[in-house]
């Protein structure tokens, strides 16, 4: 869909403003003018295009729900997103392919991890299947691995594109969309919310702020007190020669390591036929910032000023060195896809644009798994919406404009 700004120097009253155009906001801002078709309703971003964050720097993967604590909002919302992501696909004609995922032991100590992940699946509703050694090359003939967990329900998507098509049809049934816009301060008061961005001042009855990496700063600026900081990482990927796009039928994972909320680097089959390698998942010293060496002195000192990221810091300092290393070291890299992958070479790796992942972070060094959302009378605030938001957003929206509405 075509998205346009409307017209600048128009400031108004709202019964709705919702604030960030990634995917969670966007999945927002349909939901409720679906809902509430005669409301007044404003999208505000300070980008100029939606999804130009999180929501346009990942893998793409609609995941099914495979590590996910069972009864957990993120279990149920990403089982849910899985068929509204489909679902939406479908109706606007968008990419959404199921090429699966398989999931690959290299060693004996990582098929126990696999056996207990099986039955994750299971208590999530999945219905997994189990490869032996002879299974998994038969199926993915260059994947190496002594087991495999195959879940079907894995597919890929255009996130982007899914993004701008929820705006679009946000616009088609009467809502606002403005861009580029800053959010510089959040009022609440009795009567109503303010919303004042570089462009001028917009009131609502209710505000909804789905901030992403910018999340906590945006609770702060309202005067909401929080007990997390958002921390970024940056995951770094490499994406195959053109020669080898059809190198793998599925999506391939390692046994992800328990103590940590990464995946490790895998290979992902894109929407477009290339392969991806990664990410890792490296110290981020700028939130919004994507090249190697990005520094921001206002993000880095923010982080080092806050006693959760040295506990977490410390909690993890090996793998933190060992990724460091390995970002700086191609061949480190290259290594860890190749345990369950020796086709590839160094040579096969070209650049590919990273991604900045925000992770919540408690005072005690904790990492906020599931999801967070703070409430007061006239807003609320998404302050975490972790990986698989993306595939998730459809059931979020619902969940936040349930708490809105109600």
């Amino acid at each position: 869909a075509t998205i346009t700004p409307a017209t600048r120097g128009v400031h108004m009253q709202y019964d709705f403003i919702i604030v960030g155009a990634g995917i969670v906001g966007a999945a927002t801002c349909l939901e409720l003018i679906r809902r509430r078709p005669e409301a007044r309703i404003l999208l505000v971003d300070k980008e100029t295009s939606p999804a130009r964050h999180q929501s346009g720097h990942n893998s793409g993967v609609v995941h099914a729900g495979v590590y996910y604590e069972p009864g957990s909002l993120k279990a149920n919302f990403c089982r849910e997103g899985v068929e509204a992501t489909r679902a939406f696909c479908h109706e606007h004609k968008l990419p959404y392919e199921t090429p699966g995922k398989l999931i690959v032991a290299t060693n004996n100590r990582e098929r126990s991890r696999l056996n207990a992940l099986f039955e994750r699946c299971c208590e999530n509703g999945l219905v997994p299947r189990m490869l032996s050694r002879d299974e998994l090359r038969e199926r993915d003939p260059e994947i190496a691995g002594v087991g495999a967990i195959l879940v079907g329900d894995t597919a890929i998507t255009d996130y982007p594109a899914v993004c701008r098509a929820m705006v679009g049809e946000f616009q088609q049934r009467g809502g606002s969309l403005r861009l580029g816009e800053a959010v510089s301060a959040i009022r609440e008061s009795a009567p109503d919310i303010s919303v004042l961005t570089d462009e001028g001042e917009y009131r609502a009855g209710q505000l909804i702020v789905c901030g992403g990496l910018q999340a906590d700063r945006l609770a702060r600026l309202q005067g909401i007190p929080l007990t997390f900081r958002t921390v970024p990482y940056r995951g770094e990927y490499f994406r195959l020669r053109p020669e080898l796009d059809g190198l793998v039928k599925h999506l391939v994972y390692p046994v992800p390591d328990p103590a940590l909320p990464f995946l490790g680097v895998h290979l992902t089959r894109m929407v477009d036929g290339s392969i991806t390698v990664g990410p890792n998942a490296v110290q981020g010293w700028k939130r919004e910032g994507y090249g190697k060496f990005a520094f921001s002195l206002r993000d880095t000192a923010g982080m080092l000023a806050y006693p959760g990221w040295w506990k977490l810091s410390a909690k993890h300092l090996g793998q933190g060195l060992r990724e460091t290393w390995n970002s700086a070291w191609k061949r480190g890299y290259l290594r860890q896809v190749r345990k369950y992958c020796p086709r590839i070479g160094l040579d096969d790796l070209l650049p590919h644009p990273a991604g900045v992942r925000a992770q919540a972070v408690a005072r005690d060094g904790t990492m906020i798994h599931d999801f967070l959302l703070e409430r007061t009378p006239r807003s609320l605030h998404v302050c975490n919406a972790p990986s698989p938001a993306a595939t998730s957003a459809i059931p979020i929206s619902r969940h936040i404009c349930d708490r809105v509405l109600n």
